[in-house]
């Protein structure tokens, strides 16, 4: 059974984008955004900034009667890629820096009628945009070639030559750009894009690929100056974190908190990347499919939002961020699971979790009407059935708030060779809970189990080793039984 709940990266998003409306703060008067826009007149425009790959409004004007539009310059550090979006709605990009720009266009198409009247940096960047866009066209028919199945092979190997030979002059010309221009805010995007250049490995060394990736991993963010907020004003920037952060390093929890710790103390002094980057894994690994990872949420919280770090946020939202935090710290991989002492199905028995003396311990919390739970459960008794001599036991816990159809499930499937406890409303009512509790029976984190263990779906699973540490979690008895397999082979 599923309860739906909003994750956090939706309440940080909504709070990003109720921003999107609002006029910047920062803002540099000492440089201006000269906007003349060729068949609008008295039309409304708007400043856009970008923050990673994502499009947010910071300023809004009228053009006059002739198209022209006129905005305060960006302060340093919220330069970075903008744009200019009208009516239509239709936009162009540019890049705000710190001095005057002065630019032309068309509404009919803008970005193909840009004209850069005054700014060293936009014309950088469009001559570059105008350089790729010749390229392409250049590149079209012979593509088409190779995309014809009917293409003789000669035609297709003039075809290939010939863009091996267009790729190459790209090349050179990035190449050019990044040396003519290497402090230019354009040049540092395009070499966040541009993949690293590895080294050759002598052919006498073994596991070459594995040399190479060693060295593409450790340079990986040679790339990026550190010392510069604007890098985060462009999707480049997310671009090249996200393939980091979810396909480059292992996906490993344990190291990708290390990994997440160093990656951060490179922005110390930069307090837009030290944002954008905390932000990103934080979130990230909340949402994460990948097992285990709500573990380096609950550090990222610990660590930057619960010191004060995080200042970008309301009190109101950090709030809600440190809560998520608590609710899943009791469950964190490689953390002794909290004891759970609850009455079996007798109901008047309490049996304790950590009573349970077992090699492995899988503790199931279902329901009764839970669809996935009755598909699942044979299958665990299956696996019980085979890994109990060799050590397994099973700690079922029943979801349903009234025992009897707990009870009466148990029961009719012969589920009950495994430890079965579950609570009921008599014991959780206030009085009843607390006396238990002051009296030693059994525990608030057993009575809360719900939150506890963060169930908002059922069956919720957790594989424990001999001391009750969790060794997985929400995984299919399949692939509890692949785990059990390998552990075994360990020992």
């Amino acid at each position: 059974m599923i309860r739906h709940f909003a994750p956090l990266v939706l309440v940080f998003g909504l709070l990003a984008a109720s921003t999107l409306f609002v006029k910047s703060a920062a803002q540099s008067p000492a440089y201006s955004i000269d906007v003349t826009i060729e068949g609008l007149s008295n039309d409304t425009v708007y400043l856009a900034h970008y923050y990673g790959n994502k499009l947010y409004y910071s300023d809004t004007a009228i053009t006059s009667l002739a198209g022209q539009v006129v905005f305060p310059g960006r302060a340093y550090d919220k330069c970075g890629k903008h744009a200019i979006v009208m009516p239509g709605p239709k936009y162009f990009e540019f890049l705000a820096v710190t001095e005057n720009i002065v630019l032309k266009t068309k509404a009919s198409d803008p970005t193909r009628y840009v004209e850069v009247i005054e700014s060293a940096e936009n014309k950088v960047f469009y001559d570059y945009l105008g350089f790729i866009q010749e390229r392409r066209k250049l590149a079209q028919p012979f593509e088409s070639v190779l995309a014809d199945s009917n293409a003789t092979k000669s035609s297709a190997a003039d075809a290939r030559r010939f863009l091996t030979e267009l790729g190459e002059e790209v090349g050179e010309e990035q190449q050019r750009i990044l040396k003519s221009y290497p402090n230019k805010l354009f040049a540092k995007y395009l070499n966040m894009i541009l993949e690293l250049d590895i080294p050759d490995v002598p052919a006498n060394i073994e596991n070459k690929k594995q040399l190479q990736y060693r060295w593409y991993r450790d340079h990986y963010w040679d790339r990026v100056d550190f010392a510069d907020p604007r890098l985060v004003h462009d999707g480049s920037f997310h671009q090249i974190l996200e393939s980091y952060w979810t396909r480059v390093i292992p996906q490993i929890p344990d190291s990708m908190i290390v990994i997440a710790n160093r990656l951060i103390e490179q922005t110390e002094g930069n307090d837009e990347m030290f944002k954008y980057i905390t932000h990103f894994i934080t979130f990230n690994s909340e949402s994460s499919q990948v097992m285990c990872m709500d573990k380096v949420f609950v550090h990222m919280v610990d660590t930057y939002y619960a010191k004060g770090k995080a200042t970008w946020l309301k009190e109101e939202q950090l709030t809600k961020v440190m809560e998520r935090a608590d609710e899943l710290r009791d469950s964190q991989c490689g953390n002794q699971i909290p004891n759970i002492i609850l009455p079996g199905l007798n109901q008047n028995e309490w049996l304790s979790l950590f009573d349970v003396d077992a090699k492995y311990t899988a503790v199931i919390i279902w329901e009764s009407n839970c669809g996935h739970c009755k598909k699942e459960l044979p299958k665990y008794k299956e696996l019980y059935e085979e890994w109990k001599d060799k050590g397994l036991e099973i700690f079922a816990i029943g979801n349903d708030f009234d025992p009897a159809p707990w009870i009466e499930f148990v029961t009719e499937n012969d589920y009950e060779d495994w430890i079965n406890v579950s609570d009921n409303p008599q014991i959780n009512a206030q009085d009843s809970a607390s006396a238990l509790i002051y009296s030693g029976v059994t525990t608030l984190k057993s009575l809360n189990f719900r939150t506890t263990f963060d169930v908002f779906a059922t069956p919720k699973v957790f594989l424990l080793d001999k001391d009750k540490k969790i060794l997985a979690k929400q995984i299919g008895a399949d692939q509890m039984k692949d785990l059990l397999g390998r552990f075994d082979e360990l020992d």
